[in-house]
């Protein structure tokens, strides 16, 4: 057997004048694997100088064809197919196994077992130097942190510098990267960013991991759960996502964004050095289009680039988005309903319902919209009234008590009211919204008059409409009706009222009588 016989060096030691003996004693070999070298060169007409220019396994295979090599009696699984489906999440190599065994046992050919399985794959994987990529799933994972260097906007007019943070996020699978200019790192800050870079990347994952910064982490003991932020937890949840935050003083934790944190230098931040900004919005335009660019650049050790692999391998499995995206909120605790139905937020009133009056609720506030609940449970919700609006009222029907509802008043209803009165009511009614330009005008005049029929009969108040419209005034008001009523006019109505005509004036002057004269007799 000489399938361990370096026959290249046998060759080169030949060329050197070495005898066979010599050579066996050198290279610690049998005399007899020397000779075979010898004559397996002398069959093919190797020359002494004809395994200069090729290599070990050349020389070797050249002097003993198809000896030492060793073909597996079991079917070879496509690796490369393999470690794409890797990839995937939930894919393990357990799974893929079964499925390979299943395959084999359909054709009726023979399959390797599980621990052969893996270890060929190992060898797949060194060989063709991915193994780098097996640790990451796709649509998995997203690392978020802060970029120690920073950028400045410049006021156009004053020349003042203000200072602007960027977030930076990455896909670790892909290594697509997104990057967020910010004013500050408060919490809401912290927070729209991470909106922005779900809404970038069309999509969420169900893991989030950031530094151990305060906006998103309260405390991460070494043992014990980690305690998170409440707004940081509902933001996450609201995307379907946990917050699994790397452990302290352990970068290699989020690796994958802090390298590109270190790219965001050179791509973003030294690629826009002679650039001025003065709005953020103009710097973020800017970063948005040197992060294009950062992401089409192809890999230096591997096909593609970030923005191809991501869309061709990685986005079809992110989740998709909520309907609406997430809104930073504060919540108001114990605001107690009032009689009304209704609850007061800054001096405006909104209702609640009316089989909560008397109880405490709390309120979410958010740029928008005010939500109501109580004991978790949401009860009803509405828009905000705007900054400056104070004493309105925004009411649900569905929480208002069922039955009779308060309608506006308007002039379709105010004669229809006439109407049930009697005709003379209708007159009056339309002769006030003939002396007013505008209907509205009168609304209030003509339900002072209407309002008589429920301090007086109907039939009263129609008999006083008919003696008002006999009388010099065209348009009957509250006024002229109410005495009426009071005085009990149209009650004495049914008598004939006294007619006084003038008399034929009397010729001559006035003579005085004797009674005129004392004593009755003329002087």
């Amino acid at each position: 057997m000489v399938r361990r016989i370096q026959a290249k060096r046998v060759l080169e030691l030949r060329a050197e004048g070495m005898t066979g003996r010599a050579i066996a004693v050198a290279q610690g070999m049998s005399r007899k694997s020397v000779l075979a070298v010898f004559d397996a060169a002398d069959k093919v007409g190797l020359d002494r100088d004809g395994h200069l220019n090729r290599s070990e396994a050349e020389v070797y295979s050249l002097l003993f064809p198809g000896r030492g090599e060793h073909e597996s009696v079991f079917v070879q699984p496509g690796w490369d197919a393999v470690h794409k489906e890797l990839a995937k999440v939930g894919v393990t190599l357990k799974l893929l196994h079964s499925e390979y065994v299943d395959g084999c046992a359909v054709k009726e050919q023979p399959a390797m077992g599980y621990d052969r399985f893996c270890k060929a794959y190992a060898a797949h994987t060194l060989i063709t130097g991915a193994a780098s990529r097996v640790g990451h799933k796709a649509g998995r994972t997203v690392e978020v942190d802060w970029s120690g260097p920073t950028m400045q906007l410049t006021d156009p007019i004053s020349g003042e510098t203000s200072r602007v943070y960027l977030f930076v996020a990455c896909l670790p699978f892909s290594r697509y990267a997104f990057v967020e200019p910010a004013l500050d790192m408060r919490q809401d800050t912290w927070l729209l960013a991470n909106v922005a870079m779900f809404e970038w990347f069309g999509g969420t994952v169900p893991r989030i991991v950031p530094d151990n910064l305060k906006t998103g982490v309260i405390k991460h003991p070494r043992e014990g759960e980690i305690v998170l932020n409440d707004a940081y937890r509902q933001m996450a949840a609201h995307y379907s996502a946990a917050v699994l935050p790397g452990r302290p003083r352990a970068p290699k934790d989020k690796a994958s964004v802090e390298n590109t944190v270190s790219h965001v230098a050179t791509w973003v931040i030294a690629g826009l050095r002679h650039q001025s900004f003065g709005t953020l919005p103009d710097l973020r335009g800017a970063i948005r289009g040197r992060m294009d660019a950062y992401n089409r650049e192809p890999f230096q050790k591997r096909a593609g680039s970030r923005l191809s692999v991501f869309e061709t391998e990685e986005k079809a499995l992110l989740r998709p988005l909520p309907s609406a995206p997430y809104e930073i909120s504060r919540w108001i605790m114990g605001r107690r309903v009032q009689k009304n139905g209704h609850v007061v937020w800054e001096k405006n009133f909104y209702s609640v319902p009316f089989a909560q009056i008397g109880q405490g609720v709390d309120l979410r506030i958010t740029s928008q919209v005010l939500e109501i609940y109580r004991n978790h449970e949401r009860l009803t919700s509405h828009l905000l009234f705007g900054e400056h609006v104070v004493n309105e009222y925004r009411t649900n029907d569905a929480d208002q008590p069922q039955g009779e509802k308060y309608r506006e008043w308007d002039t379709v209803r105010i004669r229809a009211w006439a109407d049930r009165v009697g005709p003379h009511m209708v007159t009056v009614v339309n002769r006030i919204f003939d002396s007013v330009p505008v209907e509205e005008q009168g609304f209030d005049a003509a339900l002072a008059v209407l309002r008589l029929s429920r301090r007086y009969s109907s039939d009263r108040v129609e008999k006083a409409c008919q003696i008002a419209l006999n009388g010099r005034v065209r348009s009957p008001r509250y006024a002229h009706l109410q005495p009426i009523l009071e005085t009990g006019q149209d009650k004495k109505s049914t008598r004939r009222m006294p007619q006084f005509e003038p008399t034929e004036p009397e010729t001559g002057g006035y003579v005085r009588g004797a009674d005129y004269y004392a004593g009755g007799g003329a002087r």
